[in-house]
């Protein structure tokens, strides 16, 4: 059994129940009436087919049949048809468990609030209040035209064209407000949306669709305030926890491209109506949405196949923005809203990096920046207002708690601040929803359930710098002798952070092999752009802004750079996705740069490996000294 999103695993006996599996491995199953099947919090999913990564057939017909008890329930309350109870159902076969986030105790912490910003408010819909003529037998003229007629005397607005569903209501709307009317008018061009008489809400969603999660900010487009900030998992990652292993499953199982393209849209709609509800806001009165993403969620987002992105020369299906209604992505807004995607610029580089470059301004610098989009797969951009150069880094997902032992995404309970004494090599720590540090009186009974992406960077930076890993990145055992936090673990050596909470020799590799990505992907713009240093470094994302840039510096997951020049940019894509929400003007100029930044393509750069095997040291080399730079125009 395999379960999603944690992706905990293990091996149980025909007859035990999906909660008692759950429990036994830890993985995060909510249960309120002990397994009765009466609070029903224990609901899960089951991943349909071939799982060729990990090399299991699952299928529902590998559980029992529906009980009783599952009936009785199903009959007292709704319940999706694909979803069992984990109390009731009991294995029988092979299975991959998809856990929703409503049955999970600890639910994601999506670290992506938005970020204050000043941005210029001219939202690209209008909201116009008007006073129709009624009809006379004299003028034969049509309410449509009435309408129109009083839109360009009141405001100066003409040659609009009007979406369909407003002239479905049209007579009524006009004559349930006695002859007065809010009109919506999309770009100066498009009627969108009609109240009666006078309505002054005019909502947006600016949502950036991650590998692993998915954040939406809830606008005001007159004010640009942010009313809510919400996010989620992914639902994708039940079929692949990185990018390419999602490809994959769309190249291995034709016409599954379908089903990721529907569970995205069906989050990002889920998301829309969790953002309305924290803010007491009516769903019909959001009428645009911007979305930003990296090239493969982009495409998949939009229904778009994404295998030409699975190999070489990793086309794109496009890199213009796209202009839909929200009608067409079924999400549940107003029928006549309409929905913005920014452009990408490169296969494996895309329109959510465009959002990090309009969010960040590089193109309007004299000092050269290098901005990093800390992910799955980073997406980094260097330059200033002369050029733009930007890559992509297969980071892999060991930063997100992937492949790392006791690593897990950002939830309370998690290890996300870690400092290591340097003379008793004795830790202390910090978990996610409390504030004490572990060795403070507060901290007694706060359980500890693993730990996050910033916990194991901080981790080993810290066993770096106490001389509990060398530089190539080995556990030193002989420090078993000093201390009880190093033991022998097979053939290796691990350090124990706390109880179960080991650190062993093969996270240490995963996140050299991640850090060492990424800093080859920047060091390799570093050598397009004829450069040595950076004057400032900026790390973006829900994983990057929460990276303290000591530690950042110290694993050398970027370029030798001094800390003071390195900072967090926060949720930069999302802010980018708000910007572009808010100002119309602000879309016209992200498509003229974006048309600028030259693409340097690591998969077939032969320094890429160079600069690889350098940045595996920690902070940076092993043997030799760093690959000298050689001078390229690009």
């Amino acid at each position: 059994m395999v379960f999603a999103p944690s992706g905990l695993r293990g091996r149980f006996a025909d007859g035990v129940t999906i909660l008692e599996a759950a429990r036994s491995l830890g993985v995060d199953l909510d249960s309120v009436c002990g397994g009765r099947g009466i609070c029903g919090r224990c609901q899960i999913e089951v991943a349909e087919g071939e799982q060729a990564k990990l090399g299991i057939y699952s299928e529902a017909s590998h559980l029992t049949s529906w009980s009783d008890t599952e009936r009785a329930y199903a009959e007292r309350r709704t319940m999706k048809p694909d979803r069992r109870l984990g109390c009731s159902a009991a294995i029988c076969g092979d299975l991959v468990i998809d856990v929703p986030a409503e049955s999970q105790v600890h639910r994601q912490v999506v670290r992506k609030a938005a970020e204050a910003r000043t941005i210029e408010i001219d939202p690209v819909v209008r909201l116009y209040y008007l006073e129709v003529r009624q009809p006379d037998m004299a003028d034969p003229s049509s309410d449509l035209r009435r309408l129109l007629e009083a839109l360009h005397r009141e405001w100066g607005v003409s040659g609009v064209e009007v979406d369909p569903q407003v002239l479905v209501g049209l007579q009524q709307t006009l004559r349930e407000g006695k002859w007065t009317v809010t009109a919506a008018v999309h770009d100066g061009s498009d009627l969108t949306a009609l109240w009666p008489g006078f309505h002054d809400v005019a909502l947006g969603v600016a949502v950036d669709i991650g590998s692993t999660t998915i954040a939406g900010h809830l606008c005001d487009l007159h004010t640009g305030e942010v009313l809510a900030s919400a996010g989620v998992m992914n639902p994708q990652i039940r079929f692949g926890e990185d990018l390419m292993s999602r490809v994959s499953y769309v190249m291995m199982h034709p016409g599954s491209q379908a089903e990721l393209t529907a569970v995205v849209r069906e989050s990002v709609d889920g998301l829309i109506g969790t953002l309305c509800d924290g803010a007491g806001a009516e769903r019909t009165d959001v009428l645009e949405l911007t979305i930003v993403g990296n090239p493969i969620m982009h495409h998949l987002f939009l229904g778009l196949d994404p295998t030409e992105l699975g190999g070489a020369p990793f086309a794109l299906a496009t890199d213009q923005s796209v202009r839909r209604t929200a009608a067409d992505l079924d999400l549940s807004v107003h029928p006549g809203a309409r929905l913005y995607v920014l452009p990408c610029i490169a296969g494996h580089v895309g329109a959510d990096a465009a959002a990090v470059i309009l969010a960040e301004e590089p193109y309007r610098r004299d000092e050269i920046s290098l901005l990093v989009d800390v992910g799955t797969n980073a997406e980094i951009v260097l330059g200033n207002r002369h050029r733009l150069l930007a890559a992509s880094s297969p980071t892999g997902p060991a930063f997100e708690g992937a492949q790392i032992s006791a690593g897990q995404r950002a939830a309370p309970g998690a290890i996300e601040r870690v400092r290591i004494d340097p003379e008793t090599l004795e830790p202390r720590f910090r978990v996610i929803g409390t504030d004490g540090w572990s060795n403070e009186p507060e901290f007694a009974g706060t359980p500890v359930t693993g730990i996050c992406g910033s916990g194991i960077v901080e981790v080993i930076a810290e066993m770096r710098a106490a001389g509990i890993v060398g530089q190539d990145g080995v556990v030193d055992g002989r420090l078993a002798e000093r201390t009880h936090r190093v033991f022998a673990d097979g053939r290796t050596f691990s350090y124990r952070l706390h109880e179960a909470i080991v650190v062993t020799q093969n996270d240490v590799r995963q996140i050299q092999l991640a850090k060492a990505a990424l800093a080859a992907g920047a060091r390799l713009l570093m050598d397009h752009y004829g450069i040595d240093r950076v004057d400032r470094v900026r790390l973006a994302g829900a994983f990057g802004s929460q990276l303290d840039p000591a530690h950042t510096v110290a694993l050398g997951m970027v370029p030798e750079t001094p800390v003071e020049l390195v900072s967090s940019a926060g949720n930069a894509a999302g802010t980018g996705a708000r910007i572009a929400l808010l100002n119309r003007a602000a879309r016209k100029e992200i498509e003229d740069v974006v048309r600028q930044v030259v693409k340097i393509e690591t998969a077939v750069e032969p320094r890429f490996q160079e600069h690889f095997v350098y940045a595996m040291g920690i902070p940076f080399g092993t043997t030799g000294e760093q690959p000298r730079r050689r001078r390229r125009s690009t």
